[in-house]
């Protein structure tokens, strides 16, 4: 199962960037999470069944509203996190 971590850059934080993406999980088999940073940056972190499910989620975030409000995207491979259930957003 693939699994990335992507920071988001930009104006990310106070726009309702964690509640869109939650919604955009919601039509993707993916689990993970998506919390706000200190530094004002958001970070997610999603797995999948396969990559080309992951890959469209993550495309689907870019494509939305969301993407005018994005700056910069880190995108990193990650070991699957334990005990994930559905997608969540980490206050």
């Amino acid at each position: 199962m693939p699994a990335k971590q992507v920071i988001y850059s930009g104006r990310v934080q106070g726009v309702g960037f964690r509640y869109s993406t939650k919604q955009i999980a919601a039509g993707y088999d993916v689990t993970g999470s998506v919390k706000n940073l200190p530094d004002g940056r958001v970070e997610l972190q999603a797995v999948a069944h396969d990559a080309d499910e992951l890959d469209g989620f993550l495309a689907a975030i870019d494509e939305s509203n969301l993407g005018s409000l994005i700056k910069e995207r880190e995108v990193s491979s990650i070991p699957v996190p334990a005990g994930l259930r559905g997608f969540t957003i980490v206050r």
